[in-house]
C-alpha cells in the first residue's frame, strides 16, 4: 500500500473512532450517573454456594478483596457499581428429607458473616428503608433469599425462624417437588406433578408469607403455580432470577401471559443472566441480555423488570458480562437503546423497592391474623428420616394413609433385607 493510500486509510480509522468514541462514552457516562443515584438491585446471587463449595464456608480462609475464582469480589461489585443483593442461602435438592434446614442455616449464617468481616463493603438489610440507608452510605445492601421450599422442611415454624433471621423472599422450590408444590421441571414432562400445582399446605404458606412480609419468589415453579400464587397472594410477586420465555423457550423462563399478570399485581421480573436461559444455547452476550429486558418491557412495562444475574450459580455467562463488574455496560446498553432514564432507574431497582414496600404494608394490615400453626399433614411428609412427635391429637388433622404406610414398610423391609445380604 502507497504511503499516500496507508495515510487516506490511518485518517479514516481516526475519524470513525473519534465519532463514535463519544457516543459510546455518553452512554456509559449516562449510566454511571444512574447507578450512583438509584442502586442496582440484583435479585440472586449464589456467592455463599461457592464459599461453600470451595471453603466449606470457612470465611477465615478467604479475602473478597482477592478472590478470583468466582464471578462475585469487593473490586469487582466495586466496579459494578451494585448497590443491593439478595444473596441465596441454597442448598441442594438432595438435601431433602435430610440435612436442609441445618445446612440452610449455614448458609444464612455465611451471609451474615460476610457482613461483620466487611463492614466497609456490605450493610446487612431487611427492609425497603434499609436498602436506602446502605446505598446512601456507599455500601452494599445485603438481603437473604432461600432458594427452594424444601430448605423449610414443610415446616412453617422454621418460615418464620428464616424470616426473623433476616431472609425476605422463599423461592417456593429449586428443581426438585416438595411436598407442598410442584418443581418447574413438571412443565418439562420429566418431573410428575405431585401437588396440582400448590398443596393445601402450600397455600397455607403462601398466607403466611404475605402475613410475615416475606416475598414469593417464583423462579423455579411452573406456570400453573405462577397463576396459583398471582391469584391468591395479597403482596406482588416477584422472580429474581428469570428471563422472558418468548425470547428463550426455556421452561425456567417467563411466558407472556405470565408477564401481563406479573404487570396487574405490580410484581418484578429480574432477568437472568445465565447463557442457557437467555439464548436456549451455550453462547450468548449482553446484547442477547438486553434483548430480554426490551421483551419484558415490551410486554408487560418498565414497571416490572430487574436484574437478576444468577451469578456464581451458572457456569456459563454472557460475552461482555462475565462477572458483577460488567453491570453499567448493560446499563449503557439499554440506554444506546432507547431506554429512558425513568426507566433505568425503574429496572435498577425503583421497581423491587416498590414490591418490598407494598409486601411490608400487606404485613402490616395483616398484624391482627395469628401466626399460622396448623401443620402439614403427616401423611404429605411421612418418610423413615421423620419422626410424628405431635401427630398423635387426632385434631391436628393428619391421617396416615394405608397405602403410604405400606410404601413405608416396604421401604424397611427392603432395607432389612439389603442389610442381611
Amino acid at each position: 500500500m502507497s504511503p499516500k493510500w496507508s495515510f487516506a486509510l490511518g485518517l479514516v480509522l481516526w475519524s470513525s473512532c473519534w465519532a463514535t468514541s463519544p457516543t459510546q462514552d455518553t452512554f456509559m457516562n449516562r449510566a454511571r450517573d444512574l447507578m450512583v443515584g438509584t442502586p442496582l438491585i440484583d435479585g440472586h446471587n449464589d456467592l455463599p454456594w461457592q464459599l461453600r463449595k470451595q471453603f466449606n464456608n470457612q470465611l477465615n480462609k478467604v479475602d473478597l478483596n482477592t478472590l478470583n475464582t468466582t464471578h462475585t469480589n469487593i473490586p469487582k461489585v466495586r466496579e459494578g457499581l451494585l448497590g443491593a443483593q439478595f444473596w441465596s442461602a441454597y442448598v441442594p435438592c438432595d438435601t431433602q428429607y435430610k440435612d436442609a434446614v441445618r445446612q440452610t442455616l449455614e448458609q444464612i449464617d455465611v451471609v451474615h458473616r460476610i457482613c461483620s468481616k466487611y463492614p466497609d463493603t456490605f450493610q446487612f438489610a431487611t427492609t425497603s428503608e434499609e436498602i436506602k440507608e446502605a446505598f446512601n452510605s456507599k455500601k452494599v445492601a445485603s438481603l437473604i433469599g432461600v432458594e427452594g421450599g424444601h430448605s423449610i422442611d414443610s415446616s412453617l415454624a422454621t418460615l418464620r425462624i428464616m424470616y426473623h433471621m433476616g431472609v425476605r423472599y422463599l423461592t417456593l422450590t429449586h428443581s426438585c417437588n416438595t411436598p407442598w408444590a410442584d418443581n418447574w421441571l413438571v412443565d418439562t414432562g420429566s418431573d410428575p406433578s405431585e401437588n396440582d400445582g400448590l398443596s393445601d399446605f402450600g397455600k397455607q404458606l403462601v398466607k403466611e408469607m404475605n402475613r410475615l412480609g416475606m416475598l414469593i419468589d417464583l423462579a423455579h415453579v411452573p406456570v400453573k403455580v405462577m397463576h396459583q400464587v398471582l391469584d391468591m397472594s395479597k403482596a406482588p410477586v416477584i422472580f429474581s432470577h428469570s428471563s422472558a420465555y418468548s425470547i428463550c423457550e426455556h421452561k425456567r423462563n417467563v411466558p407472556d401471559e405470565v408477564l401481563r399478570r406479573v404487570n396487574e399485581t405490580q410484581g418484578v421480573v429480574m432477568v437472568n443472566f445465565y447463557n442457557d436461559y437467555v439464548t436456549c444455547s451455550k453462547t450468548a452476550s449482553l446484547s442477547d441480555v438486553a434483548d430480554h429486558f426490551d421483551h419484558i418491557k415490551k410486554v408487560g412495562g418498565a414497571g416490572i423488570v430487574g436484574f437478576g444475574g444468577d451469578y456464581d450459580g451458572v457456569t456459563r455467562v454472557p460475552e461482555g458480562l462475565e462477572d458483577v463488574s460488567k453491570y453499567p455496560h448493560l446499563v449503557a446498553e439499554l440506554l444506546r437503546r432507547g431506554w429512558t432514564d425513568q426507566e433505568v432507574k425503574a429496572a435498577l431497582g425503583e421497581n423491587l423497592l416498590r414490591v418490598m414496600k407494598k409486601a411490608e404494608e400487606v404485613s402490616t394490615s395483616m398484624s391482627a391474623d395469628l401466626p399460622d400453626d396448623v401443620p402439614i399433614p403427616y401423611e404429605d411428609v411421612m418418610n423413615p428420616c421423620r419422626t410424628s412427635y405431635g401427630y398423635s391429637d387426632p385434631n391436628s388433622g393428619a391421617v396416615h394413609s394405608l397405602s403410604k404406610l405400606t410404601l413405608l414398610l416396604t421401604f424397611a423391609l427392603q432395607a432389612v433385607i439389603t442389610l442381611r445380604a
